[in-house]
């Protein structure tokens, strides 16, 4: 959906508690924990859940860490944290329905995934091209079968995971400006440069920055509060103008959307680069200040609080100096991370110095409709660290309460090509650790 900064709904108010899950989907929670709301089980929502093919997913036991293989002392990637062999696929009851939408996920992040270089360290693209190769040709109602037949469970770290939600927003908007639409969507600058740090010295390996040329250097990018006094207006970037100045900031953390034009046509568009600057969740810092009352900590309450304070509510806002670009889309979409389409449902957003861009994952959470498998797809500036993920549910108003109010710890798995554990131990061995 966006590349490289896709905060999930519960991230971009930092895990505050949202709307909507539903009721029983917490397993062994009672209601509305903070971080945890449940609220009614509509039927809709209970034929959304997963069929285990055994009725429950099956559990596993984590891997004790004592048995992690680390190659290196880099923490900040997957073979630093530690890997370790988890359980025979064969034992997680993968659904059918869920593994088939997985596998047409993995099909098309395969051209992607056998060329790409893997910031973890688990993987190159070569270990995947006998799982693609075998992905072309396989039937998806036989899933289950194939992603046992290719790959084993790995544990990176402690496993213990946690997931939040998101969505792709609708929010009115317009392609020329009047007096009903005068908030800006921005297309990417020109002069806004993305600067590769490993570049220039191995020590910053998998470091990178954005700015801008001034002179003779390299100087930050303006910030959404430059931006909002006027930074990039009469140099032609408009791509289109919102209605709602407070629409367009939660469509930009989402990273994309769809604008509902005044003809009733709808125009979708997609992340195309962010200012540089850091992101900061606006509900932390309102939660920290006292502004929420108890029970309105999640999105809705947010909303209704900046909008009930506009002067105070445009302030808040602007100490989030990240800012996001955009481009139409014309194609098949949202897309993600790796240029190729997310699914709802089936697509998930994680750290590539954690999980390879393509690999399966699954998870095993405390909201049962997050379980399962999913592909990792996609990427997020608030999405970082191992087992860190964030899941898409796609358009609408029932993703939007799902996503709203996904945001659920437990335990997760990657999925790898058969053998993968082994070379890394063998890798460790060579090098004499």
């Amino acid at each position: 959906m966006k590349i490289g900064l896709l905060c999930g709904a519960a991230a971009m108010v930092s895990a505050c508690s949202m709307s909507i899950i539903p009721q029983g989907a917490a397993r062994s929670l009672p209601p509305q924990q903070d971080g945890e709301w449940v609220t009614g089980d509509s039927a809709e929502v209970r034929a959304s859940r997963p069929a285990y093919q055994n009725g429950a997913p099956a559990r596993f036991q984590p891997v004790d860490p004592t048995q992690l293989v680390k190659i290196g002392e880099d923490s900040s990637r997957a073979t630093g944290a530690g890997v370790a062999l988890g359980p025979d696929i064969t034992t997680l009851n993968l659904a059918a329905a869920k593994a088939a939408s997985a596998l047409q996920s993995f099909r098309t992040s395969c051209s992607s995934l056998v060329r790409r270089e893997d910031n973890s360290g688990l993987t190159s693209g070569a270990d995947w091209q006998l799982s693609c190769d075998a992905a072309q040709r396989w039937p998806d109602q036989d899933a289950a079968r194939f992603f046992a037949s290719y790959f084993e469970t790995v544990q990176i770290g402690d496993g213990k995971a946690f997931a939040t939600g998101y969505f792709e927003p609708q929010i009115n908007g317009s392609r020329v400006r009047n007096q009903n639409y005068q908030v800006p969507i921005y297309r990417r600058p020109d002069n806004l440069l993305d600067v590769d740090l490993g570049l220039f010295s191995e020590a910053l390996k998998d470091k990178r920055i954005r700015g801008k040329i001034d002179g003779t250097k390299l100087v930050p990018f303006e910030d959404r509060a430059q931006i909002d006094d006027g930074a990039l207006a009469g140099q032609g970037l408009e791509i289109a103008w919102a209605q709602d100045y407070i629409d367009l900031f939660f469509l930009q953390i989402q990273g994309s959307g769809r604008l509902a034009l005044p003809d009733g046509s709808i125009m979708r568009i997609g992340y195309a680069g962010q200012n540089g600057q850091d992101y900061t969740g606006i509900g932390k810092l309102m939660r920290e200040r006292g502004l929420l009352a108890d029970g309105k900590t999640n999105m809705q309450g947010i909303v209704e609080w900046l909008r009930a304070h506009p002067r105070e509510g445009m302030q808040i806002m602007r100490e989030n100096k990240s800012y996001v670009f955009f481009r139409e889309l014309t194609g098949p979409g949202p897309l993600g991370a790796m240029g190729h389409p997310v699914v709802a449902r089936t697509s998930v957003a994680a750290d590539r110095m954690f999980v390879p861009l393509g690999a399966p994952v699954f998870l095993d959470m405390a909201h049962d409709i997050a379980d399962g498998l999913w592909v990792a797809q996609d990427t997020g500036g608030a999405i970082k660290g191992a087992n860190r993920f964030d899941t898409f549910w796609g358009a609408g108003e029932q993703a939007a309460q799902i996503a709203g109010g996904m945001s659920s710890s437990g335990q997760a798995l990657l999925f790898l090509p058969k053998g993968t554990v082994s070379r890394l131990v063998a890798a460790r061995q060579r090098s004499g650790q």
